[in-house]
């Protein structure tokens, strides 16, 4: 009874914001409707399961996974203090890791109802059986991921960038994309569920793809159980203290001090300090543009692929070799999505801190200027990396443009993820801060999948900065003088829009007082 109330909680936590629901329709209808015949495309040149139903079958599973990987992680990661105090009441950590996971549960069936639902609209089903367990396998393993890395792993931004990066080497280096058939990618969590769900034999010996997906399945959830167990807060003598601390602080402002760059000098150096307690972002933001920059110039295969890029003022198809270009243009969309999960936590992190500093005399400018530094810094980090392993496996014509295109790119996205985060919290916003980018440069950009961007793609963020990074890539001369325009006026606008927005939230008052900074509690006591 216990458990099933918890579950019952636990789901209508998730329901209460209106958006995880819209990107439970959001996110399938992307991957199975939009996306999958691009998708498709990317198979065809990477040698993958183009023929057939096969991508547009997997990519139910693909979205299922993402979403329920995501949702698991929040449910894990963000309910540490209310774990703290179930436990504290008498709930055991056994039971109460067996609530998160059947509340998993129920997430990754209204996942999969969704991934299929979109798939029904576009094709139908050929095979409702092997599709529909499929799909559930990969729920059900990306529940149990989501689980063990939000316990391990609670910083949010640290641990959604190291889940993602985990979705992305699945998908993207997976069997039915890739083709590759190397048996390092074999340790990849849905490698063999993926070979199950299209029908297509695993090419190489040992047990059949069904029971090696069963056996992912079992051991996956077994091991979110145990380390959901064994990371629950402890039982504490410590009594919450936020009632006492927040009497203390002050009941109105104090007043503003002189206008001085030192209070901008201090909190970034503050705010790089703390970041300084998290390596593992710095090891991710790193890390991620390397392996995908490298494994792509690993697996894709020498052939012919249109270009269309402008010479002389005049746009010209060129024909290159997609195994060249590919380490090139893989690394934009890694970049976008780093950026913009950076840009959701910096502000969503920051946002009551930079409320209290405000309040104690800091200037809301140079409040708003630190965590616009800090989205810049992490962005040239990124892109930085980016370009120095790019530089190993792909030969820019032009690599002062093609470095100005990447650095457009990871502020764009990362400007844009300080909007997605507070307008539409920590869930949606990191479903956003990954699909904007996938949609952007992954399907509407990519000189891979296409030899000029679809029509739609000339209205969105990347357009002028992708055209910078192909025409310093593959191109002698700069001819994207326009384009160089359009990127600039396109940051020039969010920026605009940041600033807004975050002079608005740190002016608001703290969650809990009223404007003059007297306790609401106190006055209903009072009362």
């Amino acid at each position: 009874m216990t458990t099933a109330l918890l579950e019952r909680r636990f789901l209508a936590d998730y329901a209460r914001t209106g958006t995880n629901i819209l990107l439970l329709v959001l996110i399938p209808v992307t991957f199975v409707i939009v996306a999958a015949p691009t998708l498709a495309d990317a198979a065809k040149v990477l040698g993958g399961a183009h023929e057939g139903p096969g991508i547009e079958t997997v990519t139910a599973g693909w979205a299922a996974a993402f979403l329920t990987g995501i949702a698991m992680y929040f449910q894990v990661a963000s309910s540490r203090a209310s774990d703290r105090r179930l436990i504290l009441a008498g709930q055991s950590p056994g039971r109460l890791a067996v609530a998160r996971l059947v509340t998993g549960a129920g997430l990754a069936a209204a996942a999969t109802i969704a991934a299929l639902s979109a798939l029904a609209a576009r094709q139908g089903w050929a095979d409702p059986a092997r599709l529909i367990a499929g799909t559930a396998m990969f729920a059900i393993v990306y529940l149990a991921i989501g689980a063990v890395i939000g316990a391990v792993v609670p910083t949010a931004v640290n641990g959604t960038v190291l889940l993602l990066f985990v979705w992305i080497l699945d998908v993207f280096f997976g069997p039915t994309l890739s083709g590759s058939t190397s048996p390092l990618l074999r340790v990849l969590p849905t490698h063999f569920i993926s070979l199950w769900t299209v029908n297509q034999p695993p090419e190489h010996g040992g047990p059949a793809a069904l029971v090696w997906s069963g056996l992912w399945v079992v051991g996956a959830l077994a091991v979110a159980y145990r380390v959901v167990a064994a990371t629950a807060p402890a039982k504490s003598r410590s009594v919450a203290t936020s009632g006492t601390a927040s009497a203390r602080e002050s009941r109105q402002r104090f007043p503003k001090p002189p206008r001085s760059p030192s209070q901008f000098r201090t909190e970034f150096a503050m705010a790089v300090k703390d970041w300084q307690r998290t390596p593992l972002l710095w090891a991710l933001l790193a890390a991620v543009p390397a392996v995908f920059i490298l494994l792509s110039a690993a697996i894709t295969p020498h052939g012919r692929s249109r270009v269309v890029v402008r010479e002389a003022g005049v746009q010209v198809t060129a024909i290159v070799d997609p195994a060249v270009i590919h380490p090139g243009t893989m690394a934009p969309e890694a970049i976008a999505s780093l950026a913009a999960l950076v840009g959701v936590f910096v502000v969503l992190d920051a946002r009551a801190a930079d409320r209290r500093l405000v309040l104690a005399g800091q200037r809301p400018a140079a409040a708003v200027a630190t965590r616009i530094a800090m989205v810049m810094m992490a962005s040239v980090l990124v892109s930085g990396v980016s370009l120095a392993l790019t530089a190993t496996v792909f030969t820019a014509e032009r690599w002062t443009v093609y470095a100005l295109g990447s650095l457009i790119l990871a502020l764009t996205y990362g400007l844009m993820g300080m909007l997605l985060g507070p307008l539409f919290g920590r869930v949606s916003g990191v479903f956003l801060a990954f699909l904007l980018p996938l949609i952007d440069l992954g399907l509407g950009q990519s000189p891979m999948l296409g030899g000029d961007p679809a029509d739609w793609a000339l209205w969105i963020p990347g357009y002028g900065g992708m055209r910078l990074l192909i025409d310093g890539g593959l191109t002698p001369t700069f001819d994207e003088g326009a384009m160089l325009l359009v990127a600039l006026g396109w940051i020039a606008v969010l920026m605009c829009a940041v600033l807004a927005l975050l002079r608005r939230i740190i002016n608001c008052p703290i969650p809990g007082r009223r404007s003059d900074g007297s306790s609401i509690g106190s006055s209903v006591r009072a009362r």
